[in-house]
């Protein structure tokens, strides 16, 4: 049986693995916690009830996002993603605070940490699970141009820092028999994965935003319109945007006034056509005009 490609790996799949990995890690992580009663256990442990929330929600919008453009969207629903990364962010911030104040009060009271083997080999198997997917969704996100698998990949990457900080910590604990260091630990953690959070929050808001295309896209496009620009033909007024996983593109072509509609349509056609394979999931708008009209907008223009 031949292994699925990245195509395969839709985002709804790979988020529904997600969800499975997660329930997994958060009963792996519990067990070490509970057997080892490490603060630094329990925020990561608290951290997988954030990946099993976001990846859950994460699916819920994803699927939204998949529908057809209808009367009330007739833009699509792609932009739903951008609410999954910014309640992911979200999540992973209050679990952050809520793991800063749990290892507070341990810094005040250090307690000793117990059954360290079990504990550590119990929160390096679940890390290895979320490394794994993690991996995959970066690889599938690339190919699907998801955010919100993009966005869930990138807070599996962080349970597996902090997881490998957890470790030392109480690798440390076990050597130094500083107890202060599991609470100190736990708490660096908890300031990565909030600085995650709030970059996931923004990066969100970007989206929601119209954010400019990315500057590879870009180029792409600039260099497509190269192919067919000439003295008779010539392009300008570019603007692009960004939803989910599509593309836009909008820009005025100039054409000698003597061409018949037929034939300046027919180029335009090409144009569209050109984009749109250069560029997988753009959609592109081409406005025509006569080479001796010139179009005033408000808003700034690319020249090409």
């Amino acid at each position: 049986m031949s292994l699925p490609t990245l195509k395969s790996l839709t985002p709804q799949r790979l988020l529904k693995a997600s969800v499975a990995v997660a329930v997994i890690t958060i009963v792996l992580k519990t067990g070490a916690w509970y057997i080892t009663d490490s603060v630094g256990l329990l925020s990561d442990a608290m951290e997988s009830f954030v990946n099993l929330a976001s990846a859950m929600f994460g699916l819920a919008m994803v699927t939204i996002a998949q529908r057809p453009a209808d009367e009330d969207h007739p833009y699509g629903h792609h932009k739903a993603e951008y609410f999954s990364s910014g309640f992911e962010g979200a999540l992973i911030i209050g679990a952050a605070v809520a793991i800063i104040w749990a290892a507070a009060h341990r810094l005040m009271e250090p307690r000793p940490v117990q059954q360290l083997g079990w504990g550590l080999v119990l929160s390096v198997v679940s890390s290895a699970f979320n490394g794994v997917l993690a991996w995959v969704m970066f690889r599938s996100a690339r190919e699907h141009r998801s955010i919100a698998l993009q966005a869930d990949a990138k807070h599996l990457v962080t349970d597996v820092w902090t997881s490998v900080g957890v470790v030392v910590g109480i690798g440390g604990v076990a050597l130094t028999g500083w107890l202060w260091l599991d609470a100190a630990v736990a708490i660096g953690v908890a300031l990565n994965i909030l600085w995650e959070g709030v970059h996931l929050v923004w990066r969100s808001s970007q989206g929601l935003m119209d954010e400019a295309v990315e500057p590879d896209v870009l180029a792409a496009i600039h260099k497509t319109l190269e192919e067919f620009q000439h003295p008779t033909i010539r392009f300008d007024h570019l603007s692009t945007r960004r939803s989910g996983q599509r593309r836009f593109v909008d820009l005025h072509m100039h054409m000698p006034p003597a061409w018949s509609l037929g034939r300046a349509a027919a180029v335009r056609t090409s144009v569209e056509q050109a984009l749109m394979s250069a560029v997988p999931g753009l959609r592109a708008t081409i406005q025509l005009l006569p080479s001796d009209v010139e179009a005033h907008l408000d808003d700034a223009c690319d020249p090409l």
